[in-house]
């Protein structure tokens, strides 16, 4: 009598959540494969430089070197142990019922599994400018992995905009490397920011941090700022030109422009496996549906800034909370999972301020001028998508198949949420009245080539 195969489960990604689902499942004497994109594991927030890098891990990471280096070292022995599988350089362009399309050095292969657990982080969410399609304007995630990566700054004279945690610590680390920043601009008014401060007691050691990071940036830091167009030369970017919060006119010379507003969770792999979406209010965005476990039905798992916008030690949590669904549905034994739900549950109730506290700035979306481009791939302008509203209705599909935003190599991931703000002014209903961009495969670009077995 043969015995039964243990099952295949592929975790993709290997930032804070997928790390965590994998000791847990290595810990229940699964071999689990990870599949992530970048050559070492860690993920975006604790992004390793290449070996031989010359800056520290107190230098790359701050005040979250410790956990970060623990991940790092955990990970790496469990692979060298063989105790699981790493697939790094590779990524996920497409799901379908049981299997994986992985592209990697070698093409594209097909990797099956059983089960499967998603955690694939979030990026950038970022809102349109005028003149943000111009060359020297990046995200403010760009900004950082340069800055991790490689040690650089992107640019010699540095605006950053936007709002939320990510605007201050990006800015506090380039300053700290030597980089002239000149401005730190954010969107969320000082009032707005005091009145969703009480929220952010459940974390109150990390919200003390964020106001650190404001002191070291001093007179760089603007609060309320109306911003209203980047300014270019035949180069690139030449300035940016703002208003303060009490209407006086600015215009702040520089090079380069890192923008971001807090998170976009990345969800195109979940589309295409099939899992629910709710538009979720707080933060602006359309989310999977999961229980509190991180199942998301069909042998599906999701765990970390996928699913919730909770951060890295979130992101940990809910990684081992999915490991532990899956080991129960799966008739292993699983850990007690209570203490970890009531440390989620804290980490969420902070997050929750972080979004009242730094909100995404709909009403500037919404006011953009004609000739604003809101879809760089496709240079889409506001004009026409709203054009394509009256044209051919209030559906964001509808909409994208009119005016093309979102048809581009990003897929959405930089225009979708503007276009759903114009598309709802537009028509007199809400985002989630509109609905979201569907997914498609291949959710990142891939050469033909790699798809050719032969070639």
């Amino acid at each position: 009598m043969s015995e039964t195969p243990p099952p295949r489960i592929v975790i993709v990604g290997a930032g804070p959540a997928g790390i965590r689902a994998a000791v847990m499942l290595v810990g229940a004497g699964l071999h689990p494969v990870v599949i992530d994109e970048g050559q070492r594991a860690g993920g975006q927030i604790y992004r390793r430089p290449p070996a031989g890098f010359a800056r520290t891990p107190d230098q790359l990471y701050g005040s979250e070197a410790a956990k970060a280096s623990a991940l790092h070292a955990l990970f790496d022995q469990l692979a060298e142990e063989g105790r699981l599988t790493h697939c790094a350089g590779s990524s996920v362009i497409a799901v379908q019922e049981d299997r994986l399309h992985v592209l990697g050095e070698g093409g594209v292969q097909v990797i099956f599994h059983d089960r499967l657990i998603l955690a694939t982080g979030a990026s950038d969410r970022v809102a349109p400018v005028p003149g943000w399609q111009s060359a020297g304007v990046y995200s403010l995630g760009a900004a950082q992995i340069a800055l991790k990566a490689q040690g650089v700054a992107l640019g010699q004279r540095i605006v950053l905009i936007g709002s939320g945690p990510l605007l201050t610590l990006v800015g506090a680390q380039l300053v700290k490397a030597g980089a002239d920043v000149a401005a730190v601009l954010d969107t969320s008014s000082w009032r707005q920011q005091m009145r969703g401060l009480w929220r952010l007691a459940a974390r109150p050691l990390v919200a003390l941090r964020g106001l650190a990071l404001r002191v070291r940036l001093g007179g760089r830091y603007h609060t309320g700022v109306t911003l209203e167009r980047i300014e270019t030369d035949g180069n690139g970017v030449s300035a940016m030109r703002w208003r303060d919060a009490g209407g006086r006119q600015h215009l702040t010379p520089c090079d380069t422009i890192g923008m971001g507003w807090h998170l976009r969770a990345e969800t195109h792999l979940a589309d295409l496996a099939g899992c629910t979406f709710i538009y979720d209010e707080r933060w602006w965005q359309w989310l999977p549906k999961t229980d509190q476990m991180g199942r998301a039905g069909n042998g599906t798992y999701l765990a970390g800034d996928g699913v919730r916008l909770l951060g890295a030690d979130g992101a940990e949590i809910a990684g081992r909370l999915a490991a532990a669904a899956c080991l129960a549905d799966l008739g292993f034994p699983a850990p007690s999972t209570a203490a970890d739900l009531r440390e989620l549950a804290r980490i969420e109730r902070f997050a929750c301020g972080l979004a009242s506290t730094f909100p995404w700035p709909a009403a500037m979306v919404r006011a953009l001028p004609g000739d604003a481009v809101v879809c760089r791939c496709e240079n889409v302008t506001a004009g026409d998508v709203r054009e394509s509203v009256d044209f051919g209705g209030g559906e964001a599909n509808r909409v994208k198949s009119l005016s093309r935003v979102g048809m581009g190599r990003c897929q959405g991931r930089y225009c979708q949420l503007a276009a759903v703000e114009l598309i709802a002014a537009q028509t007199g209903c809400t985002p989630a009245a509109v609905g979201r961009l569907r997914g498609q495969a291949p959710v990142r670009p891939a050469p033909v080539g790699a798809f050719l077995r032969d070639g």
